[in-house]
């Protein structure tokens, strides 16, 4: 069957596949979205008429263009009910508008109905260079007044929907508007023949392009991505303009090499298409992920600065208890309160111990707490390290000795001068010599204190359990308990776990070091602190030197 071919063909047949194209682009992105199917049907209806339009102007058979007539128009009828839903669904309006749908639908069927009959079209005829153009009946005025009135209405909706939202969430909205217009204008252009207006249908190429901006509108008022619409709508313009050009060939030979060509095209475009689906799939859980790891993380902030309140705000209304205690308990074994008798001596001297690892808690926590907050303070001083740690050996001497265990320290007659808080710097001393005898059971703590260059070591070697060299690092981490990691189950100490953590974050706020060395379980240990010694330099003053420690 020979058909025409030109301008106005063209524009119809091209129009007829980007229409089914992009209906089902955007239909396929989420079939249960009524802005996604009411696309799909107005396009479907659109292709119906172009492509019925298109065979009734360019075939040569009266019988064929009466067959396609009446195909063209069915699809006519639908397009602006449809177009009317689709706005409806874009706006979030249709429950509004829901008895203005309803009216336009049965005006819809009756014209359904009336479209076979001669008083809707009389006729196909010749008109301008088409070869049968419909000559309208005495109903078919009706027909156009509803056509152009419901697109009009779905346009004034659509228009006051935009002027109520701010510009930027309108944006593609305004697109639609304007796509529709334009499509409108292109496609209404082919009534002036009907009408025998003898005025061609120039616009009808808008029509071919209106659904490409409105797809790209729908999809990016809906955030797909919009690559893969790009991409999709490229590969399938391609094929569609492959195949116009198989169908225009004049001869056998152009037409089996461009089917070869549509047919690899085909494949090529289809593993292009899956190809960016999957990249796109891929960034849209990485970015899911992303947001889900982002609210954990926030959440566990939160939780982290909520326990830090919890333990700072605990820890202040436990610490004056027990130094009340501890000035009482220590009243009454000096015998303030009266004599008392060996037994109730040797009772008050546990509690005595047990309040003061009570103490020795709540002041890890309230460390803990107030470096996690940045709220430390450091009074730097020029301190000799060997000075505190004889300070320390003394106070732990006798507890050693009550083990059982040998302690020695020898003190050096030169000095380990080093900028430090003398304090905090103490009570990481402290740490390590109470730790090396707690979990010494028999044998000896040897603690010495050398020169390496520019730093002093200070080392506290046990003959205790030992350490697994897998576990090493592990000692110094929050809530880790000694016996917990190297099996020492019959060595029942009290704590949280904090001790060498803090140890560790007051080690590193001095710019030192601090680790273990063992040769493995049952081997014992050592624990090293390392910290720079103090080098006096010229002009310094003391504030200059606080400050320098402050920054660092």
């Amino acid at each position: 069957m020979p058909f025409l071919f030109n301008y106005y063909t063209l524009s119809l047949v091209l129009g007829g596949f980007i229409a089914l194209i992009s209906g089902v682009v955007v239909y396929t992105r989420n079939p249960k979205e009524l802005t996604n199917n009411a696309w799909l049907l107005l396009n479907v209806s659109s292709a119906i008429w172009s492509f019925g339009y298109f065979v009734m102007i360019s075939t040569s058979d009266k019988n064929v263009a009466l067959a396609s007539n009446l195909i063209l128009h069915q699809g006519a009828i639908l397009i602006p009910l449809f177009y009317f839903l689709f706005i409806l669904a874009i706006t979030q309006s249709f429950q509004k508008y829901r008895l203005e749908f309803l009216t336009a639908m049965i005006v819809g069927v009756l014209f359904s109905f009336l479209n076979p009959t001669k008083e809707f079209v009389v006729t196909v005829l010749p008109k301008f260079i088409f070869n049968y153009v419909p000559d309208a009946g005495p109903l078919y005025i009706y027909f156009t007044v509803y056509f152009f009135l419901l697109t009009i209405y779905s346009l004034w909706i659509l228009w006051k929907f935009i002027r109520r939202h701010p510009s930027k969430e309108s944006l593609p909205l305004k697109f639609v508007l304007g796509a529709s217009i334009a499509g409108f204008l292109g496609g209404g252009s082919v009534f002036f023949l009907t009408f025998n207006i003898q005025i061609p249908p120039i616009l009808l190429m808008f029509f071919s392009f209106y659904p490409i901006i409105i797809t790209y509108a729908i999809l990016r008022h809906h955030l797909f991505d919009i690559r893969v619409i790009v991409t999709e709508l490229l590969v399938f313009i391609t094929w569609t303009l492959l195949l116009i050009r198989i169908i225009l060939a004049n001869n056998l030979t152009a037409r089996i090499v461009d089917g070869i060509l549509l047919t690899i095209l085909i494949v090529v475009g289809t593993l292009l298409i899956r190809s960016v689906l999957q990249e796109v799939k891929n960034r849209e859980e990485i970015e899911i992920l992303a947001k889900q790891l982002q609210a954990a993380n926030k959440n566990l902030e939160n939780i982290n600065q909520a326990k830090s309140d919890f333990l700072s705000i605990a820890s202040h209304q436990l610490k004056t208890p027990l130094s009340i205690i501890k000035g009482y308990v220590s009243m009454a074994m000096e015998g303030m309160f009266g004599r008392m008798n060996k037994e109730l001596e040797s009772q008050m001297r546990k509690v005595y111990i047990s309040n003061e690892r009570l103490i020795s808690l709540v002041e890890d926590l309230l460390n803990l707490s107030r470096i996690e907050d940045g709220r430390m303070k450091y009074d730097w001083e020029i301190t000799d390290m060997g000075e505190i740690t004889y300070s320390v050996s003394e106070e732990m001497s006798d507890t050693a000795k009550k083990k059982g265990l040998i302690f020695k320290y020898k003190k050096p007659k030169e000095l380990f001068s080093a900028c430090v808080d003398p304090n905090k710097i103490r009570n990481v001393v402290f740490n390590l010599v109470d730790n090396a005898i707690k979990y010494t059971e028999e044998g000896s703590v040897i603690i010495s204190l050398t020169k390496e260059h520019d730093t002093m070591r200070l080392s506290v070697k046990d003959t205790g359990r030992g350490i697994g060299k897998e576990n090493m690092g592990k000692l110094f981490n929050k809530f880790t308990r000694a016996e917990e990691i190297n099996g020492s189950r019959n060595v029942r100490v009290s704590g949280f776990g904090l001790g060498l953590y803090v140890t560790r974050l007051i080690t590193e706020a001095h710019k030192g070091r601090i680790w273990v060395e063992s040769e493995g379980e049952g081997m014992g240990s050592t624990f090293i602190l390392e910290l720079p010694l103090y080098q006096k330099k010229e002009s310094e003053t003391p504030d200059a030197l606080r400050n320098m420690m402050e920054e660092a």
